[in-house]
């Protein structure tokens, strides 16, 4: 899945500038963020919100898909279901009982440059929660017979994304858009190298990525940061930095990104076209870019979809995305159109993407793609699993959390010719390359 794609911003109910000041207090004025780090260099930032009655606790790693080794695609992933199945103290069986007889859950993705294992759980059971998600990331076992069965698991994940037209065509766009880097490799890897994995590549991941300096503990929700502190010393301090050299990214350079155009028959009943570009990370077009992303194609009122469904019924599905990584920015567009119809929806997009629509954007629209921005993101902030993913993503992305005031006035802050520097920067300086899937017999 192309999970956590750091498009998200964590705000509050600040008012825009344009909006009368008469409205009440927002009740997420009264979250507290405050950060600590352990003994051994991990570091913990706490979201404390008095308006909800549950813990979301989760361990964010600094390792995706592109810092698998590159005769292993898809052991970040792997290892992120392996150690579920079971530790020094627990089997399987116990991991799922511990956590659902508590009335909580556990839970954890993968993505290109992070795993994230997580839990929510009540208050009084934050205790012997944080243990159980400890024990995951300190003391997994890798059972070889129960590994045997998760690889099997995970090649069926892979069957899935394989017969769902709009996952596959995202998976092959970056595979072709990244040849020679591993931002292009798919998140689970192959069924060939999953069945290769072998125990020893799995704890030599670990040691190399699971380690206090590149793992964020996050509590939000009804919690006090001193007992977070205390919990994470108890159960976390033991974690040790590993002797020897550091791992070091691959950083991604101009000449990783190889834009191309190609159509493909697959086995699909209607057409399925990606376009997309990729571009350096440039930070003051940050909030620009995130503008920029929701006039084109977020929601109902953005360009593509009034375009493209509303006026013309070409598409049942159109969007765009905007994807912020360590050191790249990718955007992409998304049409499932009538096979017969593909030409003309490519032209309409083509043609949208050089309009005045973005060259020259009317302020109104450019002020209502904010307030689209921002209302969609305060009532994320309701929900406490991307509250969490939120935080984890500043520290990730910018090196330290920003405040919700921070992000609300940069937002505000956005112009019309802001969005047109983003819209010539992201759209018209980088070259963009172009998948479709069409019906018919693959070759």
């Amino acid at each position: 899945m192309r999970e956590f794609q750091r498009t998200s911003l964590s705000v509050n109910y600040s008012v825009m500038k344009q909006e009368s000041s008469s409205r009440q207090p927002s009740p997420f004025s009264e979250a507290s963020v405050q950060q600590g780090v352990l003994t051994n260099g991990l570091r913990i930032i706490t979201d404390a919100v008095p308006f909800v009655k549950s813990v979301t606790l989760g361990i964010q790693i600094d390792a995706g898909s592109r810092d698998d080794p590159k005769e292993s695609p898809g052991l970040a992933h792997f290892i992120e279901h392996a150690i579920f199945k079971g530790t020094k103290r627990r089997t399987y069986i116990d991991i799922a009982r511990n956590i659902e007889k508590h009335g909580g859950y556990l839970d954890a993705y993968t993505t290109k440059e992070q795993t994230c294992i997580y839990l929510r759980c009540l208050p009084e059971h934050l205790e012997p929660s944080f243990d159980l998600l400890s024990d995951l990331v300190c003391d997994p076992v890798f059972p070889p017979e129960e590994i045997e069965k998760e690889k099997e698991v995970v090649i069926e994940e892979i069957s899935s994304v394989n017969d769902t037209p709009e996952e596959l065509i995202f998976e092959e766009f970056d595979l072709r858009s990244f040849p020679r880097h591993p931002l292009g490799t798919p998140i689970l890897g192959t069924e060939k190298s999953v069945e290769a994995f072998s125990d020893e590549n799995l704890k030599n991941f670990m040691r190399q990525h699971y380690i206090p300096q590149k793992m964020l503990i996050t509590a939000t929700g009804m919690v006090h940061h001193d007992e977070i502190m205390l919990l994470g010393e108890r159960f976390l301090g033991k974690l040790r930095e590993p002797s020897g050299s550091q791992y070091v990214r691959q950083p991604f350079l101009a000449e990783d990104y190889t834009p191309f155009t190609l159509t493909l028959k697959k086995r699909v009943c209607q057409a399925q076209i990606v376009l997309g570009t990729a571009i350096a990370r440039h930070d003051p077009l940050f909030y620009s870019l995130m503008v920029l992303n929701s006039m084109l194609g977020n929601g109902m009122s953005s360009l593509l979809n009034l375009e493209l469904r509303e006026k013309r019924g070409l598409a049942y599905n159109v969007y765009s995305s905007i994807t912020f990584f360590d050191d790249l920015t990718a955007m992409n567009i998304y049409a499932g159109t009538d096979s017969n119809k593909t030409k003309v929806t490519l032209e309409l997009i083509r043609e949208l993407l050089q309009s005045d629509a973005l060259k020259q954007p009317d302020p109104e629209e450019v002020l209502a793609a904010k307030r689209k921005l921002l209302g969609s993101h305060i009532m994320g902030m309701e929900k406490m699993t991307r509250r969490m993913s939120q935080t984890a993503s500043d520290l990730s992305y910018f090196g330290r959390y920003i405040e919700p005031e921070e992000k609300t006035a940069a937002l505000e802050a956005v112009t019309a010719e802001d969005i047109a520097e983003a819209a010539t920067r992201m759209l018209h300086d980088a070259p963009y390359s172009t998948l479709v899937y069409k019906p018919g017999k693959q070759g």
